[in-house]
């Protein structure tokens, strides 16, 4: 079994935490990466929080302990692509959060609804109508579509809530036009953070709990995936997929790192 990779790219919720429950396994193996030195990148489609906020939430209640640098959110990938190929065409509508909003205008894009050159839609927990009937008005009226992530739902202590997908989904609907997307499982946000690793795709691997994003996104972008049963697919589901995951675990303590 290979597994002597430069740099590990992890997904978040179910693989190294359950909503607030820690997952011990998670935190053991962060440390014994950490020691080997390997490079480790949160590869997440959530486009809400900064990843400040990200990195202290999982050094204070879950004890693994990162930076911010060791973050790559759904927003900074979103602004990353777009910062690669918008020349000088910088405005944007944003239906999104503060985590959004900043990526983009630390990466000197101006937020505005005059004649903007891409809409963003992410998720958004006060979302209005008027402002996705700004973002359908704008998008028919030219401006490029780009959608943060496709998940439909997102678990809280309320349930499976709407998730960005759903929000890119009534704009695309309303609309008729399909957006870029640009999170897991989509190869986007893959290349992106392989970029900001500084290594090939022979050296990095996807980690996470969920079949259909976490291991299409390695798939899709063609790099080795490790799957752990900690979270959201099980291994009845995963047995009936055409392509498998390159490795699998019941638990993140089950990982040699070498």
């Amino acid at each position: 079994m290979k597994n002597n990779y430069q740099g590990y790219f992890i997904d978040l919720d179910g693989t190294m935490y359950k909503g607030t429950k820690r997952i011990p396994a998670a935190a053991r193996f962060i440390r014994r990466l950490q020691d080997a030195g390997k490079q480790i990148l949160f590869v997440t489609n959530n486009s809400t929080r900064s990843p400040e906020f990200v990195a202290d939430n999982l050094t204070t209640n879950h004890d693994i302990h990162v930076n911010s640098d060791n973050v790559y959110t759904t927003a900074l990938a979103t602004a990353d692509y777009l910062d690669q190929i918008a020349g000088d065409k910088r405005r944007v509508y944003v239906v999104g959060e503060s985590g959004l909003r900043n990526a983009l205008i630390n990466r000197h894009f101006t937020i505005t609804d005059m004649s903007p050159d891409y809409v963003v839609v992410g998720l958004d927990s006060k979302v209005t109508y008027d402002k996705l009937a700004t973002a359908v008005l704008l998008i028919r009226a030219g401006a490029t579509f780009i959608g943060t992530n496709s998940d439909s739902n997102l678990p809280n202590q309320r349930g499976m809530v709407p998730g960005a997908g759903s929000l890119v989904k009534l704009v695309e609907y309303a609309t008729q036009k399909r957006p870029i997307m640009i999170g897991k499982p989509e190869k986007i946000i893959m290349a992106m953070a392989l970029k900001k690793s500084g290594l090939n795709k022979e050296q990095v691997v996807m980690v996470g709990d969920n079949y259909n994003t976490d291991i299409k996104a390695a798939i899709n972008f063609g790099i080795d995936s490790l799957l752990v049963y900690s979270g959201l697919s099980t291994k009845l589901e995963v047995s009936k997929e055409a392509i498998q995951p390159t490795h699998q675990v019941d638990s993140l303590d089950d990982w040699q790192v070498e």
